[in-house]
């Protein structure tokens, strides 16, 4: 019996070839940007190449972007990890609300914010306004993950330390800092990715980052060598962010020995302080949320009924549904044998597979949108413009998001399980079905949720990528408010915040789930 249990334990945990040919597949897929890239730089010559990179104009958008990165990161680091600590370790008054409230700024699109705060600020213009809006938009980013690791810390570590005489923000430094390491480490690369990647929030206050300038030079010249090489910059700015980031967090990890005794943290008393610390608290409120919903408001005010045309935004709000949830559909099967290799083998191979989908997904919508364009003209042209093609950029772009929900669910499934319906004569796909993935269904759902809301407010790659006739909500919108219509886009906008919202609540309650709390 035991030889038996041991043997099927073997069958059922290795991949089998169906899950490795189609992971291959996956990871070929994942390496067509950067593909497209190197071929470009070689297809252009080393000599050309270097004069379109080496040049006054590369120049600018690196300041510009390194500026960017360099002033926005640390701001929303402060801003996120100063909030995390005052809700999670201070008596701050209403700190039940307090949450909720700082996570939901994710559900405003960043090009959304720049729209209105364009609109109560129309000079707004350069870096200090790229600045503003994208920390305004990305600061929950290091607060969810920093609120997150508050909940989890021991707390009988801070109170030892200030039994010993070590006051707040002593023992902020030296106790509670290093171990929001890599909560800090993590939201802060996801930042400064965002930043890379981000086109709309930036053109509408006129700063020039390499994403904008990509897609002008693809509307001006159709992807000719001048915006590959700028591509080519991008990536690697991309890959330096992710060695840099790997590079600083190291190895340390910090964790409880046992259990513990569950038990609320004792919290620091504000006193007469809580007033400064609420009026810090409203300003953040009233910056990532207030002016947005206050902007979409006015300007659908201002606009009355007539801006309501139902016929255009039930067009677009179904080619919306339509793509995102097939989008999200085909990135969750993706995710599965992706995620089947990275929990059930702890092979190179296996590491390699779920690493290369990480280092896709953190290129610019606009590089993997430019490849696809490559692609399909020079060896598929009927698929040029084709909603497969579409679909086919979104999995590219946003299966990391599936694969990490996909994985830890898949990481909880007993392989008993699995074993005792193989031993009963069950095939492998009907155990699948009937035992695995019953099991992951939450997990799956909340894959899929993500991914469903990223295509929904999904901007760069559709422009470039999506077939004549195609109206998306995000597509809608940045067409209506570059005419400066912005009582037409208003609704676009409210759409597309109202669908983000369950997810942003989703993400704040697994987070505390994770937590314990």
């Amino acid at each position: 019996m035991g030889l038996r249990t041991a043997l099927t334990s073997s069958r059922v945990g290795r991949p089998g070839p169906l899950v490795t040919t189609v992971a291959l597949l996956l990871v070929a897929a994942t390496f067509v940007p950067l593909g497209y890239i190197v071929s470009e730089v070689f297809s252009t010559g080393l000599s050309q190449a270097g004069e379109l990179v080496f040049r006054p104009r590369v120049g600018q958008l690196l300041r510009n972007t390194v500026g960017l990165v360099v002033c926005t990161v640390p701001i929303c680091v402060l801003l996120g990890v100063g909030l995390a600590w005052v809700v999670e370790r201070t008596d701050v008054p209403g700190k039940a609300w307090w949450g909720p409230i700082f996570v939901a700024p994710l559900a405003v699109p960043a090009f959304v914010n720049s729209y209105a705060w364009v609109s109560v600020f129309p000079t707004m213009h350069g870096l200090s306004a790229g600045v503003i809006i994208a920390t305004m938009s990305y600061f929950p980013l290091v607060y969810l993950p920093a609120a997150a690791t508050l909940r989890r810390l021991d707390p009988a570590v801070e109170e030892s330390a200030r039994a010993l005489g070590s006051g707040p923000v002593a023992v902020f430094v030296r106790i509670v800092l290093p171990q929001l390491r890599l909560a800090i480490l993590g939201g802060g690369l996801l930042i400064a990715l965002h930043l890379l990647a981000e086109y709309g929030a930036f053109v509408m206050v006129r700063f020039d980052t390499f994403t904008t300038a990509i897609f002008e030079q693809y509307q001006s010249s159709f992807a000719g060598p001048a915006g590959s090489m700028l591509a080519g910059v991008l990536v690697v700015c991309c890959l330096v962010l992710l060695a840099g980031e790997a590079t600083v967090r190291g190895n340390a990890r910090y964790a409880r020995i046992g259990s513990g005794a569950p038990r609320e943290v004792t919290r620091i008393r504000l006193g007469a302080s809580a007033i400064p610390v609420l009026g810090v608290l409203t300003l953040v409120a009233v910056g990532a949320l207030g002016v947005p919903l206050w902007t979409i408001g006015r300007w659908l005010r201002i606009g009355g009924a007539q801006v309501w045309d139902f016929t255009e935004i039930g067009q677009a709000l179904g080619q919306t549904v339509v793509l995102a949830a097939v989008a999200a559909l085909l990135t969750t099967l993706c995710a599965f044998p992706i995620a089947w290799l990275a929990v059930r083998s702890t092979s190179v191979f296996a590491r390699m597979v779920e690493g290369a989908n990480y280092i896709t997904s953190s290129l610019p919508g606009i590089v993997i949108a430019l490849a696809m364009v490559t692609v399909t003209i020079r060896w598929a042209p009927p698929l040029y413009q084709t909603v497969t093609m579409v679909v086919a950029a979104y999995v590219l772009m946003f299966l990391p998001r599936a694969l990490v929900s996909v994985r830890a669910g898949l990481a909880q499934v007993p392989i008993g399980l699995e074993e005792a319906s193989r031993s009963l004569g069950k095939s492998g796909p009907v155990t699948f079905a009937r035992v695995t993935l019953r099991l992951t269904a939450p997990a799956a759902a909340s894959a899929g949720a993500l991914v469903f809301v990223a295509v929904a407010t999904e901007l760069t790659a559709t422009l470039l990528l999506a077939p004549i006739g195609t109206r998306t909500l995000a597509m809608r919108f940045w067409s209506l408010s570059g005419e400066l219509d912005y009582a037409a886009a208003a609704p676009y906008a409210l759409i597309m915040i109202v669908a983000a919202v369950p997810v942003t609540y989703l993400l704040f309650t697994q987070s505390r789930k994770a937590a314990g709390r």
